[in-house]
């Protein structure tokens, strides 16, 4: 069969990839076209556009390409259409994919399938209207998300288990787990998104800083390139710069800062005690508008899941230094929250259930594309 599908960002792109190999093993004769990155066309098929034209966040970035991102929805929508695929096949990115579900949906009869759902329990739940409309099948990857499609818009949805547990357990299975120092290591985790390195790092970096004897290491995303960290490392802070190994960072790492997102994830997968900051100006105006617009108490996946704060959110002026430092050293070792934390790592990771979302999502897709009338 022929598989279309459209990831916008570096974590898209990763779980895109590993859902597409699950096909192969499902269906001998998968065929792929794709918006996505290097780790998709490493699983084969034909990469039409790179998701680094497509990474535009915020209302301003949005508002300055816009051109650009009409002309990117004008092209997708033409080569699906021209492709004919026998299932289109939408991972996160909500701005750009519910567009071209609503025309998928009403100009062709290809079946639209939504792999790791959109995020509107936190905002925009009016979205779930949208979904209704032009998703055919939603397969969920968070486990709360069971609750709200189902019990509370009474929308069916497939939870198939989080992809991140099968890309950490892949990790681990290659022999890449392992610390290769024995200096004892703070991780630092700033966003795959432009923005958000601009806003947190320097904070970031000078509270790690803080820490004497702690080797300090930047998890740069593939998508940004180096120059553009610099600019955010304070002056007289030694920072290791490490591109495209998050695992691995992580997996060496003591402690970690990281900013909100699947990152705070991965990070308690692999079990690092970490603080989740996400600064943001106009400290108390955003206090405000996150009490008005978001529906959900955690901006940290860590959180939502356990549905408690086992992990420390620091947001808009409460990510400054010297909180940051103050929780920093509350789950290094020895400080006070650490084991804690670990302890409570165990039941995220009991609730998020077993390795194989992938190969469930694959089969379940597969099963469903195939099934007699």
């Amino acid at each position: 069969m022929k598989y279309y599908l459209i990831a916008g960002e570096a974590s898209g792109d990763l779980h895109a990839s590993n859902l597409m190999r699950a096909l192969q093993q499902v269906d001998a004769a998968a065929e792929f076209r794709f918006y996505g990155g290097e780790k998709m066309q490493s699983a084969g098929g034909t990469l039409v556009k790179h998701y680094k034209e497509l990474a535009y966040m915020g209302f301003i970035p949005v508002l300055l390409h816009l051109p650009t991102i009409l002309r990117n929805m004008k092209q997708c929508k033409q080569d699906i259409t021209a492709w004919q695929p026998d299932v289109l096949i939408l991972i996160d990115y909500p701005g750009f994919n519910l567009e071209i579900a609503h025309y998928v949906h009403s100009h062709t009869d290809i079946p639209v399938y939504y792999y790791i759902s959109p995020k509107i329990w936190a905002w925009k739940e009016h979205r779930i209207k949208n979904i209704r409309r032009d998703v055919d099948e939603l397969f969920s990857i968070l486990p709360f998300e069971i609750d709200f499609f189902e019990n509370k818009h009474h929308y069916p949805i497939h939870y198939v288990g989080n992809p991140c547990v099968d890309a950490i357990e892949q990790f681990r299975r290659e022999g890449n787990e392992g610390t290769t120092t024995t200096v004892p290591t703070i991780a630092i985790l700033a966003g795959s998104r432009r923005q958000e390195i601009k806003d947190n790092l320097r904070t970031m970096l000078r509270a790690a800083s803080q820490f004497a004897g702690y080797r300090i290491v930047l998890a740069a995303a593939p998508n940004i390139e180096p120059e553009y960290y610099r600019r955010y490392i304070p002056s007289g802070v030694e920072v290791e710069m490490v591109g495209g190994k998050t695992y691995q960072v992580l997996s060496e790492a003591t402690a970690a800062l990281v900013t909100s997102g699947t990152a705070t994830l991965e990070t308690a997968i692999l079990r690092v005690p970490q603080v989740v900051c996400y600064y943001a100006p106009v400290g108390p105006f955003i206090r405000l508008l996150r009490r008005l617009l978001l529906k959900v108490k955690y901006i940290s996946l860590v959180n939502l899941i356990v549905n408690r704060e086992i992990v420390t959110e620091l947001v808009a002026d409460d990510m400054n230094v010297e909180r940051l430092t103050s929780e920093l050293s509350a789950i290094l070792p020895g400080g006070a929250k650490r084991q804690q934390m670990l302890a409570d790592y165990e039941e995220m990771n009991q609730r998020l259930g077993p390795a194989g979302a992938s190969q469930r999502a694959a089969q379940e897709m597969y099963a469903l594309l195939t099934r007699k009338p």
